[in-house]
C-alpha cells in the first residue's frame, strides 16, 4: 500500500474525507464532426491573391461531456477549407484520457491533453483539437455553478459592444456592401469591418470611402487585410486609410511577421489589430511583449480553449492591450465581458443555424444570456449536418 492510500484511509477512518474524495469523474465523451455550408461562398484578401480558394463550408468538432455525477458540457473548435478531419482525428486520439477524470481539474487537464500529442508539437492542430474538451469543461463548471460563464469568470460588464463582419466581403460588390452596412446598423451592431486587400489599392480606398460615408465620420469603422500586404505596401496603404478614422487596421501584414507590425503599430495613430492566426499562448505572448498590436484578436477555439485564453486575457490587460476576440461569439462573448478594459465582440451570423439559442444585439452590444454556462445546445439542424461522431465511456 502506497503512502498517499494509507494517508486517505487514515482520513476515512476518522470521517475526514479530502477533495479527491469526494470528486466528481468524467465517465462519457462524444464527438460530432459536423460541416457547416454557407449560403454564399466568401472570400477574402487570400483569394483574391491566388493563396486559398472561396470558403464554402466550416467543419465544427463538437465535444459533449458528462459525469458520474450528471453534470454536462459542451464546446467546439472549428476549421475553415482544410484541416477539420486532422483535428477531428487527434481529438478522438486525446478523448479517453479525459475518462475517470475529475473536471473541476481543468487546467492540469489541459496540460495532459497538451503533453498527450506533444511529439506533434504545442501549437496549431495538436492545441486547436484540445479546445473542443476544454471549453466543454469550463461549460460544464459554469453550469454546475448555475451561472453563465461571463460570471463564473467574474464579469466587468452585462454588454459588450459588437461589430459586423460578414456582409464586408471582397466577393461582394460594393453596392450590396453598402446596403449590408444599412441592415447591419438598423439591426442594433455598433461597428462595422470591412474587407481590404484588392490587387488593386485604389479599390479598397473607394470601397472604405464609400462606407466612411455612409456611416457619418463617428461610428466605428474597421478594415481587415488578411495579411496580405508586404510591409511597404501596408505602409503606404495605411498612412492614406488614417483620413478615414478608423477603430482599427487588422492584419495588415503576414501574422507572423512581428517586428513588423510592431514598426507598423509604432508610426500610424490608427490602432493596429493581428492575432487571430495564432495558435497557442506563446504565439500570443510574443506578440504582445513584442509591441506588435493595440488590439489582440484571440480566437479561443484555436489556442486550445478557454484555459489559455485567460492566460492571454491577463497578459494582454497588463501590457495594457485592448482585446477583440475572433469569430466564435457564441465563447468569445462571456470571455469579452470579463476582460478588464472595454472590448469588442465580432459577430457572425452564420453559426446561429447550429444553436437552438439566440443572442440579443441591442444599442451596438451584445448582451451576456442569462443561461448558466456558454448557453447553447445543438440544434436539430446541426444533427443533421453530422458527418461523424465517436462517444468514450458509457452515459449513464
Amino acid at each position: 500500500m502506497s503512502t498517499e492510500q494509507s494517508v486517505s484511509y487514515a482520513r476515512q477512518a476518522v470521517g475526514e474525507r479530502t477533495a479527491a474524495d469526494a470528486a466528481d469523474r468524467i465517465d462519457w465523451v462524444k464527438l460530432s464532426l459536423i460541416y457547416l455550408p454557407l449560403a454564399v461562398p466568401v472570400s477574402d484578401a487570400k483569394v483574391l491573391t491566388g493563396r486559398q480558394k472561396p470558403l464554402t463550408e466550416i467543419a465544427f468538432i463538437f465535444a459533449e461531456l458528462r459525469t458520474r455525477d450528471g453534470h454536462e458540457g459542451i464546446g467546439f473548435g472549428y476549421s475553415k477549407r482544410a484541416g477539420g478531419p486532422g483535428m477531428y482525428a487527434h481529438a478522438k486520439e486525446l478523448a479517453p484520457n479525459l475518462l475517470g477524470e475529475d473536471p473541476n481539474d481543468i487546467a492540469r487537464l489541459f496540460t495532459h491533453l497538451l503533453w498527450a500529442g506533444a511529439s506533434m508539437g504545442r501549437s496549431g492542430l495538436t492545441t486547436q483539437a484540445i479546445a473542443p474538451f476544454d471549453i466543454a469543461l469550463w461549460d460544464l463548471k459554469a453550469k454546475r455553478a448555475g451561472l453563465p460563464l461571463a460570471k463564473l469568470l467574474g464579469a466587468q460588464r452585462n454588454s459588450v459592444q459588437c461589430y459586423n463582419t460578414s456582409g464586408g466581403y471582397l466577393h461582394t460588390p460594393l453596392e450590396q456592401v453598402l446596403k449590408n452596412v444599412g441592415i447591419s446598423r438598423e439591426s442594433g451592431i455598433g461597428g462595422i469591418k470591412i474587407k481590404v486587400g484588392q490587387p488593386d489599392i485604389a479599390t479598397d480606398l473607394k470601397r472604405v470611402a464609400a462606407v466612411r460615408e455612409l456611416l457619418g465620420p463617428d461610428f466605428h469603422l474597421m478594415v481587415d487585410a488578411n495579411q496580405q500586404w508586404d510591409r511597404t505596401t501596408a505602409q503606404r496603404v495605411c498612412r492614406r486609410l488614417e483620413e478615414h478614422n478608423l477603430t482599427w487596421i487588422e492584419e495588415p501584414l503576414d501574422a507572423y511577421d512581428i517586428e513588423g507590425h510592431a514598426a507598423l503599430a509604432a508610426s500610424l495613430d490608427t490602432p493596429i489589430a493581428t492575432g487571430e492566426m495564432l495558435t497557442s499562448f506563446g504565439e500570443h505572448a510574443q506578440l504582445i511583449m513584442g509591441n506588435a498590436c493595440d488590439f489582440v484578436q484571440p480566437d479561443a477555439p484555436r489556442v486550445g480553449g478557454i484555459t489559455p485564453f485567460l492566460q492571454i486575457m491577463q497578459l494582454a490587460d497588463f501590457k495594457g492591450r485592448k482585446l477583440a476576440p475572433h469569430f466564435a461569439m457564441e465563447i468569445h462573448l462571456h470571455l469579452a465581458a470579463a476582460y478588464p478594459q472595454e472590448p469588442w465582440l465580432e459577430h457572425f451570423e452564420w453559426l446561429e443555424p447550429m444553436f437552438n439559442e439566440r443572442l440579443q444585439l441591442r444599442d451596438g452590444r451584445m448582451w451576456v444570456p442569462d443561461r448558466p454556462g456558454l448557453g447553447f445546445s445543438l440544434s436539430e439542424q446541426a444533427l443533421a449536418w453530422t458527418a461523424d461522431s465517436a462517444e468514450f465511456g458509457k452515459r449513464a
